[in-house]
């Protein structure tokens, strides 16, 4: 079992910056490639980001490219995502997650073993 514990969310204006941190403990061998995605009421969990075991290939959605960048640091089992110019439309929960099996199926939220319990990010105007 991997636990996934995110932190980092709160209220920031349009335009501003946070940083989200997931930090995985149990079989932490077991976390591999991880994600972010996030959720707004009412609708699909959406795919944010995604990075490799080794921290080497990252993957985004079109709609955040540029803006936001994942990263990990495996002696402290974290992944981070850096959020910059946010927008309004980025408010949601955001949820960590670990164990999919390939990076070719990281944009697919069922492909993961383990989830957090997420942290709410808002962006207001």
């Amino acid at each position: 079992q991997v636990q996934l514990v995110e932190s980092g969310g709160g209220l920031v204006q349009a335009g501003g910056s946070l940083r989200l941190s997931c930090a995985a403990s149990g079989r932490t061998s077991s976390s591999g490639v991880m994600g972010w995605f996030r959720q707004v009421p009412g609708k699909e969990r959406e795919f944010v980001a995604a990075i490799s075991s080794s921290g080497g290939r990252t993957d985004y959605a079109d709609s955040v490219k540029g803006r936001f960048t994942i990263s990990r640091d495996n002696a402290k089992n974290t992944v981070y995502l850096q959020m910059n110019s946010l927008k309004p439309e980025d408010t949601a929960v955001y949820y960590c997650a670990a164990g999919v099996k390939s990076f070719w199926r990281v944009r697919v939220s069922t492909e993961y073993d383990y989830w957090g319990q997420g942290t709410q990010v808002t962006v207001s105007t």
